[in-house]
């Protein structure tokens, strides 16, 4: 049995961000996909272990550390593997780099939804967060929204300012109101646990994407922000049930279950219906984006060989 090993620079040579929402769209055209998450929390550190199987395309196997203290220790804050495995019969196809797989699924993921959701005419985005997640999401938009102008805001300035080598036209605001109510999207990747996107500041016709909460007690954006906007996510399994952003809400009642409009799963209800309502997506991942990335990935690197 040959396995391919797929590192991160020679696999990303192969890639690119439009193909990769192709790549989506056949995926979720396939049997829906089986979902095992498992998650185990010490403090702020997570163990997140994630399995996926769409028949037809294989199964999925990733484990991701993330630890938020790393990056003070000269460490990466998220680590992890990447398990892809044959669909007929079940042996290992390849180890792809974690990190790899993990860029292209979050940033991509995003993509994928702003596509449906956000104007075609968008013209000025706002990146929330100045990480590694941030400049990932300038690459993604950038290929979608090649005419349009990107700010970003952070806590610390000088993290922003960062960026700006990276991804070449982008300018750093210092007021997130104004910088929120100017923009025709908003993509938010940040570790917040206390919502920093309010509802008062949209203003008609935007698209705000959140990325970074990924545990019960995490959130981006407040209840006014759900409660004014039409909501999406990419998976109701992945992101209900686990994710701060909708289940706190839900179990407030500041949200009904019902205010949820559609995920991936159901593209004739997966769309903007106006150019004056607000959408907002909620990106929860989860092992089937990974496996829609990973089998992207392999067959990427496969025809170029």
């Amino acid at each position: 049995m040959t396995v391919t090993m797929i590192p991160f620079a020679e696999g990303e040579a192969n890639l690119d961000w439009l193909a990769l929402c192709d790549a989506f769209e056949h995926g979720h055209s396939l049997p829906k996909a089986e979902i095992a998450d498992m998650f185990l929390y010490r403090d702020k550190d997570t163990l997140l272990n994630r399995s996926a199987w769409i028949d037809g395309m294989g199964l999925l196997v990733k484990c991701a550390t993330v630890f938020p203290g790393n990056p003070a220790q000269g460490a990466p804050m998220i680590n992890g593997a990447v398990n892809l495995f044959d669909d007929a019969q079940g042996t290992l196809a390849a180890i792809i780099d974690f990190h790899l797989v993990t860029k292209w699924k979050t940033a991509g993921d995003s993509l994928f939804a702003a596509r449906k959701l956000a104007r075609p005419d968008s013209k000025t985005i706002l990146i929330v967060g100045a990480g590694t997640v941030g400049r990932n999401l300038w690459q993604a938009y950038s290929s979608a929204f090649p005419h349009a102008q990107f700010s970003v805001w952070n806590r610390t300035r000088a993290n922003a300012e960062a960026m700006i080598p990276d991804c070449p036209g982008l300018t750093v605001v210092d007021d997130l109101q104004t910088a929120v109510s100017a923009a025709d999207i908003v993509t938010s990747a940040t570790m917040s646990t206390e919502p920093l996107i309010k509802g008062e500041w949209l203003r008609p016709g935007q698209h705000i994407d959140l990325i970074g909460a990924y545990r019960p007690d995490m959130r981006e954006a407040d209840d006014a922000a759900l409660q004014r906007s039409r909501v999406f996510v990419d998976s109701y399994d992945t992101t209900v049930g686990h994710i701060g952003e909708l289940k706190a809400p839900l179990a407030s009642g500041a949200i009904s279950r019902d205010h949820l409009q559609a995920d991936f799963y159901q593209p004739e209800r997966f769309k903007r219906t106006s150019e004056d309502e607000i959408t907002l997506f909620k990106n929860g991942g989860g092992a089937h984006l990974d496996l829609m990335t990973s089998r992207y990935i392999l067959d990427a690197w496969q025809t170029a060989q």
